[in-house]
């Protein structure tokens, strides 16, 4: 018999719009030589306590998440990444879930962290989801951010093309770029997402996450976990309500892999939600970890 997946409705709560925030005690990682030769992933940590770790999704950087890094760091020391061909991390031709999960180990033992909560957004989930799967004792908790244990068809199509195809040498402002990206994509805030990618160096605009790589590696990135092994530990699967990333029919998936899994819906998010409901986010992720 089949174990159900428990669930919880969280009522609509204002969105917190502001994204621009002021830290202190922050230690980034950013000696672009040192990752160039050990290839570890660029970091930010920030916070004091027990260890949790912030994977962001496809297209993504570690940023995203600063107002989820924001408000854990009042009670955990706080590590967000950036993924491989994302962000400032290093560029490389392999982009396979287990590539990317061992990727995150490295991480941990350059910091010395045996264990930690694992949180991930869509790709991320997925390496979070990759990492609680075959390295347990890494995992104390997992939090996967919309996103399921499941292969999804292509649907990023329109974004790659749209992305390669802009012409970074005729660009002289951001919003050139704009211009011709929205050949490809009607919606003004993924637009805005992606351009966020978007960064001018010497009067020269190129893409932080490589868009080559990405491209070449796509089949693999909708694939998802191959192997047999299950999660025993605390684990809490957050769906946007306006979301198609997890449907019903994935519960029996997560509940096989993911046995003691719990999920929360947040009403009116998408797969965007720590974004568009940032402190319905942030109180599931609190309520969860104050539950265990």
């Amino acid at each position: 018999m089949h174990q159900k997946l428990k669930t919880r409705t969280i009522s609509p709560i204002h969105i917190y719009t502001q994204t621009t925030w002021v830290y202190t005690s922050i230690t980034l990682h950013d000696s672009s030589t040192e990752r160039k030769m050990t290839k570890r992933l660029n970091y930010q940590q920030i916070g004091s306590g027990k260890d949790i770790i912030l994977i962001h999704g496809l297209f993504g950087r570690l940023e995203n998440l600063n107002m989820v890094a924001k408000v854990l760091s009042e009670t955990y020391r706080v590590t967000s990444v950036d993924v491989r061909n994302h962000g400032d991390s290093f560029h490389d031709s392999v982009m396979d879930y287990p590539t990317m999960a061992q990727d995150v180990v490295d991480v941990m033992q350059h910091l010395n962290i045996d264990s930690a909560v694992i949180l991930g957004h869509s790709m991320g989930g997925k390496i979070a989801m990759e990492l609680a799967l075959t390295s347990p004792e890494r995992v104390e908790k997992l939090i996967v951010a919309d996103i399921a244990p499941v292969e999804y068809p292509p649907h990023h199509n329109q974004i790659i093309a749209g992305l390669k195809s802009i012409d970074l040498t005729a660009i002289k402002q951001r919003k050139d770029a704009d211009k011709q990206l929205a050949q490809y994509v009607d919606n003004i805030g993924v637009r805005q997402f992606l351009l966020r990618n978007l960064v001018s160096e010497n009067d020269q605009f190129s893409f932080k996450c490589n868009i080559e790589n990405i491209d070449i590696n796509y089949p693999s990135i909708m694939k998802t976990y191959q192997g047999s092994n299950t999660y025993n530990a605390p684990t809490l699967f957050i769906k946007g309500a306006n979301s198609d990333y997890i449907l019903p029919e994935h519960r029996g998936e997560i509940v096989r892999l993911f046995p003691q899994s719990r999920a929360r819906v947040i009403q009116g998010a998408g797969h965007w939600l720590h974004a568009e409901k940032t402190v319905a986010f942030n109180r599931s992720v609190e309520s969860f970890l104050g539950s265990h």
